[in-house]
């Protein structure tokens, strides 16, 4: 990595900050390409957030990525917000403008959709049906990249309904049909489904498994897992005994840094086995 006195500057703010592989993923890029930049972890207490974020412009930071707690907190900081990011309702991605103003973007939606197009090369979104379990953050995210790719229609699934009728109220309106469904019901809801997404934690190193039964699924139906510890959880191990097309989680990750790397260091990058291996190599479940 070339670093100098011009190096250009980015980062992500987070509290804690330690578990991210934002700079794993960036620091790899600015190698590969050789760019004259770094991208450094910040950890910034909730408290201090304003006060951080413009300070980006004076300490010459071309911008950062948010992780827990900011990404909505945010959204009343920054100077402007992308609509995608308002309809999501969260930021992971700040831009600073040439005259230091700061705009809001969020890149999950273009991450998950990237990874879902280079995992199953010529899925077509026209008249699908998609399961999404979970309605936080990354469900939001998933749900309006599905609305953008034209999916017929989602079915919502969580444990508290309240949030899914949120989120439903939030990005739905149009086309696709949103429509709520209880957790007892996420057996049944399958049927038909040529798509299924857990955005929960469920699955997750050092968290309960999904149990989710697949018999109802259609065959050859996809089921993404956006869980990356372990790559391969219990859900995506079900659906491949299955015989459904199975997607894991770390390519939303690795996709999703795109978009800010071109805006913060002008230089278009992508996703290779290479960059895949060295993540992976940060991602022991024993951490």
């Amino acid at each position: 990595m070339n670093i100098s006195g011009r190096a250009k500057l980015a980062g992500i703010m987070g509290w804690p900050v330690e578990h991210s592989r934002s700079p794993v993923l960036h620091n790899f890029w600015l190698r590969q390409y050789r760019v004259d930049g770094v991208y450094v972890p910040l950890p910034v207490r909730p408290e201090n957030l304003a006060q951080a974020l413009r300070a980006l412009p004076a300490l010459g930071f071309r911008g950062c990525n948010l992780t827990i707690p900011h990404k909505q907190a945010a959204l009343s900081i920054v100077d402007r917000v992308e609509p995608l990011a308002r309809r999501i309702g969260a930021i992971n991605t700040v831009i600073v403008g040439e005259d230091g103003t700061l705009e809001g973007r969020n890149t999950d939606a273009y991450g998950f959709r990237e990874h879902l197009r280079e995992s199953v090369p010529g899925w077509s979104a026209s008249r699908a049906r998609a399961v999404v379990l979970g309605a936080g953050g990354a469900a939001r995210a998933v749900v309006a990249a599905l609305a953008e790719e034209g999916v017929e229609e989602i079915r919502l699934v969580n444990r508290t309904a309240a949030h899914a009728e949120a989120l439903a109220a939030d990005l739905g309106g149009g086309a696709p049909r949103i429509s709520v469904h209880a957790w007892a019901r996420r057996d049944a809801v399958l049927d038909g489904a040529g798509l299924v997404i857990n955005t929960t934690s469920l699955g997750m190193d050092k968290q309960p498994p999904l149990d989710l039964d697949l018999k109802a699924l259609p065959t050859g139906a996809v089921v993404v897992d956006i869980v990356y510890v372990p790559l391969e959880t219990p859900l995506l191990a079900a659906a491949r005994g299955a015989g459904h097309r199975v997607v894991d989680g770390l390519g939303m990750l690795l996709h999703q840094g795109r978009p800010g790397f071109a805006a913060w260091f002008g230089t278009e990058v992508g996703v290779t086995a290479e960059l895949r291996a060295a993540v992976l190599q940060t991602l022991a479940p024993s951490r």
